[in-house]
């Protein structure tokens, strides 16, 4: 049983990882559920600082991909989501102050109409002296609910705005709403990003998808020490791998390690049940009726987890 213990002590070990961390607004208390005051950010930013962690860019994460390089569990990339005009009005002055790198995934279309709460061109190419920008949709549609032809062009015409505003092509792409199904994911790859984010909540490993990156959220109040604590269960999804029919789910199949016999799972609106594995397959049989249009299946293992979202389409 000690031995048991151990070896499991060690993969956890094994699997601790970087952290990729969202943000959407800064310091607009008008939208609370996305935002992050400024105390707030200032905290999170001294904790960073002070207990030792690496801030590094979204580049830096790549190119560790690319080369096969480890993964350093004390790396932190801060990406921030649809280009909001709080960040260039409250949070660049304190991303600029502390020296940290950043990835701003924009929302096009709200840039290109002049939309009143978002950032214009001039404000984007003044943050991209500081930070990388990076795409997050032209139109930001519940990709999901698209053709895969409609997807495409979402991405062609935000991917065209983007170099011609900016004069580059962008490397890194962020599923609007944290959304997308097979049909998604294969129309965004066809564009060859170097890096595709979501936003199901979990860490980074060199075993992760380059295609399928966890990111955590980091808006409202919330506990930062917990969610750097969060490592990867390695974890391969089979099923499901889509809005099931009638919206019952009836089985969720995967792979994890073999040396886990015992774990959590979740399924939204339904709470933590615990289950067991067999030679390192989860198979559970139920019969749920989904209650969202979003639900978010977890499997966890002391800190290491593992998520996959389900849209309705």
């Amino acid at each position: 049983m000690r031995k048991l213990f151990l070896l499991a002590l060690m993969a956890l070990q094994l699997w601790a990882d970087a952290h990729i961390f969202v943000y959407h607004r800064f310091g607009d208390d008008k939208h609370a559920s996305t935002n992050t005051s400024l105390p707030d950010l200032r905290a999170q930013f001294d904790y960073f600082k002070t207990n030792g962690y690496k801030v590094i860019p979204l580049s830096r994460l790549a190119q560790a991909f690319k080369n096969n390089e480890p993964i350093d569990d004390k790396w932190v990339v801060l990406t921030i989501d649809d280009s909001y005009k709080s960040f260039h009005q409250n949070g660049l002055p304190i991303f600029k102050e502390y020296g940290y790198p950043f990835a701003l995934f924009i929302y096009i279309e709200a840039t290109e109409r002049g939309y009143n709460d978002f950032m214009s061109w001039e404000q984007i190419i003044e943050a991209s002296r500081h930070g990388e920008i990076a795409l997050h949709s032209y139109a930001h549609e519940h990709m999901v609910s698209l053709t895969e032809e409609a997807v495409i062009d979402d991405t062609r015409r935000g991917y065209a705005a983007f170099e011609e505003k900016l004069g580059f092509k962008p490397r890194y792409y962020a599923y609007p709403y944290g959304e997308f199904d097979r049909k998604v994911r294969s129309a965004i790859e066809s564009f060859g990003f170097d890096l595709i984010l979501n936003q199901n909540t979990g860490a980074v490993s060199g075993d992760s998808d380059p295609y399928d990156l966890d990111r955590i959220a980091l808006v409202g109040k919330v506990n930062l020490k917990p969610k750097l604590r969060i490592s990867t269960l390695p974890t391969t999804w089979i099923e499901p791998k889509s809005w099931p029919a009638g919206g019952k789910l009836k089985i969720i199949h995967a792979t994890i390690p073999q040396s886990i016999t015992r774990l959590e799972y979740y399924l939204s609106g339904y709470g933590w049940e615990y289950i067991n594995a067999q030679n390192g397959v989860v198979h559970i049989e139920t019969d749920k009726t989904l209650k969202y249009d979003r639900n978010r299946i977890f499997l966890k293992h002391g800190n290491a987890q593992s998520s996959m979202i389900l849209v309705k389409e």
